[in-house]
């Protein structure tokens, strides 16, 4: 690498600190603020949603059901800002882009989820009006391949090496965790659905986040202008 293309990539680096700087924190804010608002809906609704057997989603439908749409929106816009950082902020591979790319795509499903909400009929029965199932089969198994594919861009990478086993573990226990899940809980005959709701949160609570905000204090690291 010649001396010019360094000082090139160099100058493309500054410029581009404040956006990686931005999309770290909005990776570290987004969990965190999509986690706390979901939970203080559930503890508002003690009486009439089960945290255990009801998914996420279902706090769209009664009362307050609007603050859980927004939630989805605002946590939508955060991951798509945090992969737009990413993709800046890990080395280019040649097929590097696919990684964030996917996460953004992510962020774009949680924006139509909070768009298209899940209801309740008279009889108190959650069914999908149209559209939110789609979004949720785009995030779930979107975010894990996300990682995965990921941790091939940070294998290339001295900054990120060494979170590219983790992210890759993170992925594929994701994905063995959804397919199960999707078997196991989610149909409405499944032999474990009355655990639905547990089983999604331990997904996104002990698998997804975690490595979500380890992927953003790197991040926010790499902002950092080297002295």
């Amino acid at each position: 690498m010649t001396a010019e293309s360094i000082e090139l990539r160099e100058t493309v680096a500054a410029r581009s600190r404040p956006l990686v700087r931005v999309a770290a924190w909005a990776g570290i804010i987004g969990p965190f603020l999509f986690t706390v608002t979901f939970v203080a809906l559930e503890v508002f609704r003690a009486t009439d949603y089960n945290r255990v057997a009801e998914p996420i989603s279902a706090l769209q439908a009664g009362s307050g059901g609007w603050l859980q749409q927004w939630n989805f929106v605002v946590f939508g816009v955060l991951t798509f800002v945090f992969a737009l950082g990413l993709h800046r902020g890990v080395g280019p591979t040649r097929t590097g882009i696919l990684g964030p790319a996917l996460l953004a795509v992510t962020g774009i499903a949680l924006v139509l989820a909070g768009i298209f909400p899940l209801r309740k009929d008279a009889a108190g029965v959650l069914y999908d009006p149209g559209g939110h199932m789609v979004a949720g089969l785009l995030f779930f198994p979107g975010s894990m391949v996300a990682l995965i594919v990921l941790s091939r861009r940070l294998a290339h990478d001295s900054r990120w090496r060494s979170l590219a086993s983790y992210c890759l573990a993170a992925g594929v226990v994701g994905i063995v965790g959804v397919v199960a899940s999707g078997i196991l809980t989610v149909p409405d005959d499944a032999p474990l659905h009355h655990w639905a709701g547990l089983t999604q949160r331990l997904l996104i609570l002990a698998v997804l986040f975690p490595c979500r905000l380890v992927l953003s204090g790197r991040l926010l690291r790499v902002a950092e202008p080297r002295v």
